[in-house]
């Protein structure tokens, strides 16, 4: 297939435009929504040819869906490339070598909040559209852009989008949200790059445990306060709460990373794949991201009570974040946690739940329609199905569309990927390029 014109320069000022606007929505209250409306305009600025060519439709305050009519209307599900434009809040007190909200360029590098979470995967897939559209290109099916602007508060926006499309009975054949990367070495003993795509992602829940007692004078507490109450329930909530359930997909990570790894690793990698009880063990073993991906984690992160140094509270509460492993469900979570606390007097309230999503295939035209686009894009690297541990907006799509999965088309470092959500994020210029050639020869190739 012939390559489409060279893209326009310029994709890391355009990004730099974007990382400016600080659209965190977070603090929407403070800031107000003029920085999303600001980042609406910059697109249309941006972004003439998906302005022309693209029907926009707008989804609750903060949802963006663009639609690109395919050439063939019977084509039996469109494609739906899906990104957020809504940011993280930044802690003062960090030290950013550059100002986060300054989307500065320096050395091949674009700096600042949402270079990779996720204006960065965003901008690859508007300037893949829009190159695509100044060759007179159209895709064999029709393709939907959805942009949320309220990921990072688990919003309304994509959900909102994805129960529009449902009501129209518009099924789609291919969703592609964040998620993955292109790494180096996958895990600890696995030399070499991947693509790590995920076809599924982990439930979310949100906890408070919370507890009452007798207030007072601190220089006469009783033997259990309900401080000291709150606080051993969370202890009791420590990290074998939730016993090792490797899902399939970590099967068949494991089964493909060992193809391509040579020597004794690749035979123990093999050796994992056909036997999950023994991935589920060893995983819980290593702990950090290995025990993530195969067990519901637990971990709180809040805790409240008390209005003075010297005043015993009358109640104190934690707040408790729980990753679901794929397999399980909300309600068995609950129950878990119930048991392992083992206090009555303990009150356990759901905040916020979601059920973790079904597992996409691998065999299946989609997965290989990524593998090829990743051929194009990033020579040489292999499409390894994994489980994404946070939450995406895609979630609301996987309900009901049979094949979702979350990539991102960029290269990540350890220290990148760390910087998400932290200090000092950033994206190469060479990586977005690579990334928007990605998302070209995915649309390329639905025919």
């Amino acid at each position: 297939m012939a390559d489409v014109t060279e893209p326009r320069p310029g994709i890391a000022e355009r990004l730099s435009q974007m990382i400016q606007l600080p659209t965190v929505s977070a603090e929407v209250e403070e800031r107000g929504t003029e920085p999303f409306e600001s980042f609406v305009a910059l697109v249309a600025q941006l972004y003439p040819l998906v302005h022309e060519h693209l029907a926009l439709e707008r989804h609750t305050d903060f949802g963006l869906l663009f639609h690109w009519t395919g050439r063939d209307a019977g084509a039996a599900g469109p494609v739906v490339l899906m990104a957020h434009y809504d940011v993280v809040p930044v802690d003062e007190s960090d030290a950013w070598t550059h100002p986060p909200f300054e989307g500065v360029i320096a050395d091949g590098v674009v700096y600042g909040r949402g270079a990779l979470d996720d204006k960065g995967p965003l901008i690859v897939v508007l300037e893949a559209v829009e190159n695509l559209l100044a060759d007179g290109f159209t895709p064999a099916r029709d393709v939907y852009l959805s942009f949320g602007g309220n990921e990072e508060t688990f919003g309304r926006a994509a959900e909102e989008i994805a129960r529009v499309l449902r009501d129209r009975g518009i099924i789609p054949w291919l969703v592609v949200d964040e998620g993955g990367a292109v790494v180096d070495a996958p895990l600890p003993f696995v030399p070499g790059r991947a693509a790590m795509i995920g076809v599924g992602e982990k439930g979310v829940m949100t906890l408070t445990l919370s507890a009452r007692g007798e207030g007072g004078h601190a220089s006469a507490p009783p033997a259990l306060t309900a401080v000291r109450r709150v606080a051993r329930a969370v202890d009791r909530l420590g990290p074998r709460t939730f016993r090792p359930r490797p899902s399939k997909a970590i099967g068949r990570m494991l089964s493909q990373l060992g193809a391509q790894t040579p020597g004794p690793a690749g035979h123990l990698l093999r050796l994992l794949g056909s036997a999950p009880p023994v991935t589920g063990r060893l995983f819980a073993a290593l702990g950090g991201e290995p025990a993530a991906l195969v067990r519901t984690t637990v971990a709180p992160t809040m805790q409240s009570g008390g209005t003075a140094a010297n005043v015993l509270p009358s109640q104190a509460s934690a707040t408790v974040n729980l990753r679901i492993a794929l397999g399980e469900t909300t309600q068995q979570t609950v129950l878990r946690v119930r048991r392992r606390i083992r206090d009555p007097l303990i009150t356990v309230s759901v905040e916020e739940a979601s059920e973790p999503s079904p597992e996409s295939a691998t065999d299946n035209a989609q997965f290989t329609l990524l593998a090829d686009a990743l051929a194009v894009s990033h020579p040489g690297v292999p499409a390894v199905p994994y489980v994404m541990m946070a939450a995406t907006d895609s979630r609301h799509f996987h309900r009901f569309a049979p094949a979702v999965y979350r990539f991102a088309p960029l290269e990540m470092s350890n220290a990148q990927r760390a910087s998400i959500h932290g200090v000092d994020e950033n994206v190469e210029i060479a990586a977005l390029e690579r990334g928007e050639r990605f998302h070209r020869a995915l649309l390329e190739r639905l025919g």
